[in-house]
């Protein structure tokens, strides 16, 4: 049975407030000083799926600028890879991608 609603009590939505629900997040990686490159192209190939060349890639990213993003999606997903991370031994965080 479907009830019947009252135009006066509905609620508009902000454009913009929807907008920000669906923004991307993205993953962090930091540079520190106790992993060695090999070791986190390493977690990188390995969690992530990256082909070796990729892999080097962000690293050289993580050592040459200080971080590089590894992943980018919903803030769930943000949030798992950050843990993966750090249960890796590795620095890292996660943000809203327009951030």
């Amino acid at each position: 049975m479907a009830v019947p609603t009252d135009p006066r009590t509905l609620e508009e939505t902000d454009l913009s407030e929807r907008i920000e629900l669906g923004s991307p997040w993205v993953a962090i990686v930091w540079n520190d000083p106790v992993n060695l490159m090999s070791y986190v192209t390493y977690v990188f190939e390995t969690y992530f799926g990256f082909p070796r060349t990729e892999a080097e890639r962000l690293m050289l990213l993580v050592h040459g600028e200080g971080r590089a993003v590894v992943a980018t999606g919903s803030r769930e997903e943000m949030e798992r890879h950050v843990e993966a991370m750090h249960d890796y031994g590795l620095w890292a965080t996660l943000t809203r991608a327009d951030a």
